[in-house]
């Protein structure tokens, strides 16, 4: 007999028994200072705040909030650990020291996995099998250029820039801290690093492990805190490089702060990328696609597919078959296995969220959300698409970072290429057709930093990712990696 935890109902759908993974592994501190030169120490003006978990509004830890005092520390122990012996290493010496980071991240992958969906609402299954061991893939892949600078830039000779500030978002903590450490490090750079304020737990989790690397003193500096925390590394005088991951408006205002100084700089900022299903393609691929590209990270992806375009004479069925699929998406604790859809990262933006779906019926699209179940507490939103929208509506111009998916149909190639191309944005697409002529076409034709093909959010660290127009400037990954933390001299 079917029983209620794991039981075949009668409308072909599955009940699953709770798969929750472990904690028990996972240690988190009740209390976290800040990581400076080698030590995790108390900030100057003793101020804390709290980190949450999203899926029950429990807090996990308190976490020490930076202010200008301690990130001048913080660049002062870079500064001295440039200066003294991480400048004066063998290149084949700092390979080996970001090479044994990238094993103890692997090491330690449970670990980092369960704290990462703790602190940022995360499926199970996402942190496990992509954040983490992309983490380690990017130390594993910038270890190996240490010592070959010269072939990365033929002709040229390569020099680190000095101290780098980099500051990190909430949605992919542990990886983003991993493309901007790894290449920055083993160019020979040190670095201040400043994680979201909601997601600071695996950034601090990295700085012990760092520490247990034996890294020299002030080679990684760990300062948490909230905007005012960044701003004081970006105006900082003895910081030589940025880099950003963050929201365009963000963007901006650090474009603007470092107009007329000498400090390089890389931004990755938003996307609204379009998804776009030809006639020809394969349909259950590449709905099967659409839902790994915008549900299954809960949008919370700057190169989420958050647009569908979706040649006319397919569009319902398209729409159809995506309407199931969003019935069978499980929505709930983050640390389940079946999970698809995690937690919200936080209360502010599950009510921007909110405010864009009264936004978009306001304007007059068409909304569908799922009929799955949510739980009682925590921050949670369904599965959300629009159909019927203008290319002015709002839904199809700005980014949400939700789970919410705005369609849109178009008859010819051009008018697909047209309609893609008409945001803000320029971040990354996706293309779905069986013709190899078309796919090619597309991508010199769409104006985006990435574009797949017959799939969606697939990384690579030997790729350069990055975008145009307000999607950002410069690239991260690959040999692009590299040019962003280093001065070329003849």
């Amino acid at each position: 007999m079917a029983t209620p935890e794991n039981k075949l109902a009668f409308d072909g759908g599955w009940d699953y028994a709770p798969a929750p993974e472990s904690t028990d592994h996972a240690r988190i501190d009740k209390r976290y200072g800040l990581f400076i030169g080698g030590d995790f120490v108390s900030p100057e003006k003793g101020r804390y705040f709290d980190t949450i978990n999203p899926a029950n509004e429990q807090k996990l830890a308190r976490v020490a909030k930076g202010s200008e005092l301690d990130v001048d520390k913080a660049v002062k122990a870079a500064r001295k650990a440039y200066a003294g012996p991480w400048g004066r290493m063998k290149a084949k010496e700092r390979g080996k020291y970001v090479f044994r980071i990238a094993r103890m991240i692997a090491e330690r992958s449970r670990e980092f996995a369960a704290i990462e969906s703790l602190d940022g609402g995360k499926p199970i299954r996402e942190s496990r099998d992509i954040d983490v061991p992309l983490a380690s893939a990017h130390f594993f892949y910038y270890a190996g250029w240490a010592d070959k600078l010269e072939y990365a830039f033929p002709g040229r000779r390569a020099k680190p820039l000095g101290v780098a500030g980099q500051i990190i978002p909430w949605n992919f903590p542990l990886l983003m801290a991993a493309w901007k450490l790894a290449p920055a490090l083993a160019c020979g750079n040190t670095v201040v690093l400043k994680p979201a304020e909601t997601t600071p737990l695996t950034a601090l989790k990295l700085a012990e492990l760092i520490a247990d690397a034996d890294l020299p003193p002030g080679v990684v500096n760990v300062v948490t805190g909230a905007g005012d925390t960044g701003a004081a590394i970006v105006t900082h005088p003895g910081v030589d490089k940025i880099a950003f991951t963050g929201s365009t408006g963000v963007g901006r205002i650090i474009q603007r702060a470092l107009a007329g100084t000498k400090k390089k700089y890389t931004l990755e900022l938003g996307g609204k990328a379009a998804n776009i299903i030809f006639a020809d393609a394969a349909i259950d691929q590449a709905v099967e696609g659409i839902v790994n590209g915008i549900f299954f990270n809960q949008g919370h992806v700057c190169c989420a597919g958050s647009r569908l375009l979706v040649q006319e004479s397919v569009a319902d069925e398209v729409i159809q078959k995506l309407k199931d699929r969003m019935e069978t998406l499980i929505v709930g604790d983050p640390l389940d296995k079946n999970t698809d859809i995690g937690a919200i990262n936080s209360k502010m933006q599950l009510e921007k969220i909110d405010s864009y779906l009264e936004i978009g019926q306001q304007e007059g699209a068409e909304m569908y959300q799922s009929s799955v179940s949510v739980p009682k507490s925590g921050y949670w939103c369904r599965p959300t698409i629009f159909t019927g929208v203008a290319q002015s509506n709002r839904v199809v111009q700005e980014e949400i970072f939700g789970p919410v998916l705005a369609i849109q149909t178009f008859r010819s190639f051009d008018e697909a290429v047209e309609k893609a191309n008409n945001t803000p944005y320029g971040l990354s697409g996706g293309v779905w057709t069986d013709k190899g002529a078309k796919i090619f076409k597309m991508t010199q034709s769409v104006r985006a930093g990435v574009i797949w093909a017959n799939t969606f959010n697939k990384f690579d660290p030997t790729s350069p990712f990055g975008g145009y127009k307000e999607s950002g400037v410069g690239r991260e990954g690959g040999l692009h990696g590299l040019d962003a933390y280093v001065r070329l001299e003849a």
